[in-house]
């Protein structure tokens, strides 16, 4: 079975879905979005027919009972005659959904399927929407530990901070699927492509580039982690208190490791008094930055304010300073777009049956994903665009290959 990219209602059906509700105007009547979203916006579709009764015999019972005893004595079988290798769960707890924050599992399912219809649209991956009514640890682990079998892959979707950094640690420990979080590794790989391009653009390599990050959440670890594995000069991530640094007594133990790998030049203070001098700034906070620092950068910066709605810096302004500007935001150049990146992380593991995503797949997706805007790189495209067709090729092959290198594919 695969999940289909279609209202499984009718147009007829929607309308008289509409139309109840006790006299009241439908919401749709007021915004698009909420015509598009009455009935949800997927399914799911059989990928065998069931004509007559000798369909129904081999897709049902006896058939089935020979593939279950086969799969009973050998179970790798499993990979082969279901849906396991091709399917992805998208998991949550509805505690960080978009800027909404705690919403709730049922508000956060048009996201979560909003999420598989991706999977669908820009990788060929099937994915199952999984909103969990707990936001226990522990609870939240042992639950999707019981639900691996079914699945070949788990994406952790929009769960806070700090405890989304255990749960895909031990989830990664106990599951022998790839278990990736996309708010953290998604958001770093694109990040980091979009760097790699603006350096290339400035003749600059990253080893000297000093970076500043605004947000010390899971985007913010996850991208300060990728960005010292691919070899940048330094970089400073702040939170709400300032600077993360080591002479700082109230870190938690994520930000503590954090300070241990990051700001080899001791800055503290604040986010704004880190920019004098910095290459580049990086936003996933939510935050504001004032003129006067972002003019405080470096000649020829880059400013990545990637917060939505409502970037950490206006672009206007941003580009009064810097020579490449990127944004979360659709209607700007440069949009830095998780699903540039995991449907094609997700499709070269899954193609290998890799046991887990590595650092090095990651880098390699990000290299991958850089290399598709080549010669046509411009201030204006140093990132492509998710319907740039060659996107999920490049990084499916690039994750697939980087998997078999490093040992952890199957196939």
């Amino acid at each position: 079975m695969a999940a289909e990219i279609v209202n499984p209602r009718s147009d007829s059906e929607n309308r008289d879905a509409s139309e109840q509700g006790g006299g009241a105007e439908p919401l749709e009547s007021f915004d698009p979005a909420f015509a598009l979203h009455r009935g949800g916006k997927m399914a799911v579709q059989a990928t065998v027919p069931i004509r007559d009764k000798d369909d129904l015999s081999l897709a049902y019972t006896p058939g089935v009972a020979k593939v279950c005893s086969a799969i009973a004595e050998q179970p790798e079988l499993v990979h082969d005659y279901t849906w396991k290798s091709s399917v992805v769960a998208v998991v949550t707890d509805g505690t960080a959904v978009l800027g909404l924050g705690d919403i709730g599992p049922e508000a956060s399912l048009p996201v979560m399927e909003g999420k598989a219809i991706l999977f669908k649209q820009f990788g060929g991956v099937d994915a199952v929407p999984l909103a969990l009514n707990c936001t226990d640890v522990d609870e939240i682990i042992e639950t999707v530990v019981r639900l691996a079998p079914s699945f070949g892959g788990v994406n952790l979707e929009d769960i806070s901070a700090p405890r989304c950094f255990e749960i895909e640690r031990r989830l990664q420990e106990r599951l022998d699927i790839p278990v990736f979080h996309d708010d953290q590794h998604g958001t770093a790989v694109v990040t980091l492509a979009a760097l790699r391009n603006a350096a290339r653009l400035s003749g600059r390599p990253l080893g000297e580039l000093r970076a500043v990050i605004s947000g010390a959440g899971a985007a913010g670890v996850a991208i300060a982690k990728m960005l010292v594995e691919a070899g940048i000069g330094d970089v400073a991530v702040a939170d709400r208190k300032g600077v993360v640094s080591r002479d700082r007594e109230d870190l938690t133990p994520i930000k503590a490791e954090l300070a241990s790998f990051t700001n080899k030049a001791g800055i503290s203070g604040t986010l704004e008094s880190a920019l004098a001098g910095a290459d580049v700034f990086i936003g996933v906070s939510g935050g504001t930055v004032s003129e006067p620092a972002v003019a405080s950068m470096a000649q020829g910066a880059f400013v990545f304010a990637m917060a939505n709605p409502t970037p950490e810096v206006h672009p206007e302004v941003a580009h009064k300073y810097a020579a490449v500007v990127a944004t979360g935001r659709s209607d700007y150049p440069n949009q830095i777009n998780n699903v540039l990146a995991f449907p094609g992380i997700f499709a070269g593991a899954l193609q290998v049956r890799a046991s887990r995503i590595t650092e090095g797949m990651k880098l390699a997706a990000a290299e991958a994903l850089a290399s598709v805007v080549g010669d046509d790189l411009a201030a204006d495209y140093v990132i492509p665009s998710p319907f740039d067709e060659r996107v999920a090729p490049a990084v499916t092959a690039a994750v697939a290959a980087a998997a078999r290198a490093e040992g952890v594919a199957r196939r």
